[in-house]
């Protein structure tokens, strides 16, 4: 059977509150539309283009974009940020009305699934679905005595950045800044599986050339005030929620992701073996695109405007 559905690709500016965002739609705009949130010093191509494709293919039309200081968005100087980390949600909540009206499913990783969360919890009305990856319940640092602590692995990684005083500004060069990239992401990959270096390495290619500014993008996006702690407002999260988190995430490990569900009336939490803190490789897509196609379908969709 020929699928028929129109895969056109646009890339739109979406004007908020004191930035301008680069957005780019995936697929026909009659089908349902899902936002994709990315984590902090990623962007939009950190969603794989595969990935994209399948849910495309799905049946959806899948709407990423940059963050501020991220991508081919506004930034701003390193160090000083102008905006919280709640700005970012009120941002999501502008592609959502820009793009057309009604409500979005919306994806949010890492720093993204913070924001999905600020969303839900600020905005109910433009949140049809809600999907939570690599996340944790509330503020990272704040509101998790709880759970464990970041593996002994990824903390080593960290207090070696720190002693080292390595950041984006000490790149001088378009292959040092992929080096930095790859380096930078290893440590997040799971352990059980060879870490995909040349893939990495390509993206992070793409990444430096797409990037406005690297430094600002590696940078400010850590240094957001997180705003009041929220962890106890999640049973306020009135939209259908699931929660996906890999199994050997050093980040948060698996009790965030469960946790983070159990706080959400109704939320489903799905484990993926043999991943990180990544944004699904490829081994996952057989698990998480299907997952996504049923959490999101026959939900009072809004589509975007042909």
């Amino acid at each position: 059977m020929v699928d028929n559905r129109r895969t056109a690709e646009a890339e739109v500016r979406v004007e908020v509150d004191g930035a301008e965002l680069a957005a780019e739609l995936h697929g026909d705009p009659a089908d349902p539309a899902v936002l994709l949130i990315h984590g902090a010093g990623h962007c939009r191509l950190n969603w794989p283009d595969g990935f994209v494709r399948r849910l495309v293919a799905g049946g959806r039309c899948v709407v990423r974009y940059d963050a501020r200081d991220a991508g081919a968005s506004t930034t701003f100087p390193v160090g000083a940020p102008p905006y919280a980390l709640p700005d970012l949600a009120e941002d999501a909540a502008a592609v959502i009305d820009a793009l057309g009206p009604g409500r979005a499913h919306v994806l949010g990783m890492s720093q993204g699934a913070a924001v999905g969360q600020l969303l839900a919890l600020g905005h109910p009305d433009r949140v049809a679905t809600l999907t939570l990856a690599s996340g944790t319940p509330g503020i990272p640092g704040q509101e998790q005595p709880d759970l464990p602590p970041v593996s002994d692995r990824l903390a080593a990684f960290f207090a070696q950045v720190e002693q080292e005083a390595r950041s984006a500004q000490d790149v001088q060069t378009r292959e040092a800044a992929v080096e930095s990239i790859v380096e930078g992401e290893r440590p997040f990959a799971a352990v059980s599986r060879p870490f995909d270096e040349d893939g990495v390495r390509r993206l992070a290619a793409r990444i430096v050339a797409h990037a406005r500014d690297l430094a600002a993008q590696c940078t400010n996006p850590y240094l957001l005030d997180a705003g009041p702690p929220w962890r106890a407002r999640l049973g306020a999260i009135t939209a259908p929620t699931l929660v996906l988190h890999g199994e050997e995430d050093p980040l948060f490990p698996p009790e965030h992701g469960r946790a983070l569900a159990a706080e959400i009336p109704g939320a489903r939490f799905l484990a993926l073996p043999g991943t990180g803190h990544e944004v699904f490789p490829e081994h996952t897509w057989d698990t998480v695109v299907p997952a996504l196609l049923a959490h999101t379908a026959n939900r009072d969709d809004w589509s975007l405007p042909a």
